[in-house]
């Protein structure tokens, strides 16, 4: 380290990117510090990943020992299900206290810095700290920006937090609403509107776009909408926004047309869960200070080196990750993109490929996705000159799906028709977020669907659908020869 600098990085934010950027800085043999107003572990480990998939997990039980046809046909015979809401509040939040304290631990015992208040930068290589006791300024070779992000809430919308209220406050499930509203399609709708239902509640999914799912590869929505929302207590309104949401007993929501923004229908709930998505926390961190502004939606913009840019050249010493980039808002994604930074300030040359980065939706049976979906393959291929085509086998005919009597499922592979190359997949059913994985993996290294249809796959087990879709898939590629 330069004797001029008081550490090699300092990170503005300790979330999970910023956490695993600290770690692999660490190891890099960077002196670091990481300034984190808030709890440790940001969103992902305090009120998202964490916290939701706690409550998934306990709430997929009981839907599962509550279905007693399913079990009866696999000679099980259970009596009446029931549950403790206090009591599946509280898993979720001791899970969150034992992540949280490891992340801190793990801090702690690499010997990395913490400062607990607000972090602006100050000017080049420069960050201020604010805590109660005032301000101090410290100088850093590096500066990484690791802000994470926010719900957004629309113009209309007033929340109290209690009976309005966005996933921030849903993790803590303080009450289970008889009827909710959810506000949004996306996978933080899906997930909470799996959870409500597991657990007795109505639900009513309010889209403003013209189809529920509809950041989801249309092939995967319409499958998946027949299980996850056609088949609860769940009804739709679609194409509709919500002008006005009222707090109160009842919750007053005003629909209306998106386009003329006139009044449609009026429902009155018991609660409403605002799901619309999240901006980027970068108010307020000085990079006016660095004559540096956002885009029109708050994102700083980044090269793939996680480089900060300014009129599309890099600042020197300026890096940034996470959601604050607007680039795919995933806790993976954060940690992906710290040790891409990590690596390049180290001056190891290193780009991130967002493609191979895969997503899921733990609903239950869950939704795995990577790549590109089918409409922007056919994009891409339009562009480039190129014939994309499909191919899909179903959770049906696999032997392990079979056993466990979750046959209700489909995995669907899109690749270039001349030369094999596997562009995207997207799979639903049981355990899908972890078949998924395999697909990202040979997408990472661009393989083709004449490669892996001849790696071996153990039997019985549900990797066998995507096993079969690599085979499906061989005969139609065109021969390069």
């Amino acid at each position: 380290m330069s004797q001029s600098f008081d550490y090699d990085l300092i990170i503005l934010g300790a979330g999970v990117g910023g956490h695993g950027a600290a770690l692999h800085a660490v190891s890099c043999g960077l002196k670091t510090a990481i300034v984190e107003s808030g709890d440790m572990g940001g969103t992902c480990v305090n009120r998202g990943c964490i916290p939701s998939k706690a409550l998934l997990a306990a709430s997929g039980r009981v839907r599962e020992m509550g279905d007693g046809v399913h079990l009866q046909k696999m000679g099980i015979q259970l009596g009446s299900v029931s549950f403790d809401r206090q009591g599946i509040a509280d898993h979720a939040t001791q899970l969150v206290d034992k992540i949280r304290g490891d992340l801190t631990n793990s801090l702690t015992r690499l010997k990395v810095e913490v400062f607990k208040g607000w972090g602006r930068v100050a000017g080049p290589q420069q960050v201020s700290v604010s805590t109660d006791s005032g301000t101090r300024l410290y100088t850093a070779k590096n500066i990484l920006l690791s802000t994470g992000s926010h719900p957004f809430v629309p113009p209309g919308i007033e929340v109290d937090h209690k009976t309005v209220f966005t996933s921030d406050a849903a993790v803590r499930l303080e009450t289970l609403p008889e009827w909710i509203a959810i506000i949004g399609s996306g996978y933080i709708g899906l997930e909470f509107s799996d959870v409500y239902t597991a657990l007795g509640c109505e639900v009513t999914m309010i889209e403003a776009l013209d189809r529920v799912m509809p950041t989801f590869d249309p092939d995967i929505a319409k499958i998946a909408q027949r299980t996850l929302i056609d088949g609860r207590d769940i009804e739709t309104k679609v194409g509709l926004i919500a002008r006005k949401v009222t707090p109160g007993s009842p919750v007053v929501i005003e629909l209306a047309d998106p386009a003329t923004k006139e009044l449609v229908e009026v429902l009155e709930v018991d609660a409403c869960l605002v799901a619309t998505g999240r901006i980027p926390a970068t108010k307020d961190i000085g990079l006016e200070a660095v004559g540096l502004e956002t885009d029109r939606r708050g994102f700083i913009e980044v090269n793939d080196k996680m480089q900060v840019l300014q009129a599309g050249e890099p600042v020197p010493h300026l890096w940034a990750i996470g959601d604050a980039t607007g680039k795919m808002m995933l806790a993976h994604t954060a940690s992906a993109q710290g040790v891409v930074a990590i690596e390049n300030i180290c001056d190891r040359p290193r780009t991130i490929d967002y493609r191979s980065i895969p997503a899921a939706t733990f609903t239950h049976p869950e939704i795995g996705t990577v790549g590109l979906t089918e409409p922007q393959a056919q994009e891409l291929g339009t562009q480039e000159g190129f014939t994309v085509t499909n191919v899909r086998t179903y959770f049906k005919g696999n032997s392990k799906a079979l056993a466990e009597g979750e046959t209700d499922g489909i995995a669907k592979v899109i690749y270039r028709q001349d030369t094999g190359e596997v562009l995207g997949a997207h799979i639903f059913g049981l355990h899908a977020a972890d078949l998924v994985q395999e697909v990202a993996n040979a997408i990472a290294q661009r393989q083709t669907v004449q490669e892996l249809a001849f790696q071996v796959h153990t039997h019985p087990t549900l990797t066998e659908v995507v096993d079969e879709a690599y085979k499906r898939a061989l005969p139609t590629v065109m021969s390069l020869t």
